[in-house]
């Protein structure tokens, strides 16, 4: 799937879709890019920061509902999702707590 779709919904991506993105698809990496993200998402202005959770939300349901296709990669991207959504708004929209399952 093409994750920066799901990510911008039915709206124009934002530039930070593509590091969101990036993490996902090389999640050895992620810790790397938890600040540099967070530091764009302070920088959205009023109306992004919006868009950039519901973004995340999206990837977050996209995983709930493909999580049998592919274990292991649903579980990276609601992890990805997840975090960057607590570290950001400082909890989560739907309420869980991240989970890596991958102990």
């Amino acid at each position: 799937m093409d994750y920066l779709e799901i990510l911008k919904g039915q709206g124009e991506p934002l530039g930070i879709y593509s590091d969101i993105v990036r993490c996902i698809e090389n999640f050895g990496a992620f810790p790397l890019y938890i600040e540099p993200i967070y530091r764009q998402a302070l920088a959205l202005g009023d109306e992004n920061p919006d868009r950039l959770r519901f973004a995340l939300v999206r990837l977050q349901v996209y995983a709930d509902i493909h999580r049998y296709e592919d274990m292991e990669q649903t579980q990276k991207i609601k992890y990805v999702a997840q975090v960057l959504e607590k570290v950001i708004f400082g909890g989560l929209m739907l309420g869980e707590q991240p989970e890596t399952g991958m102990e």
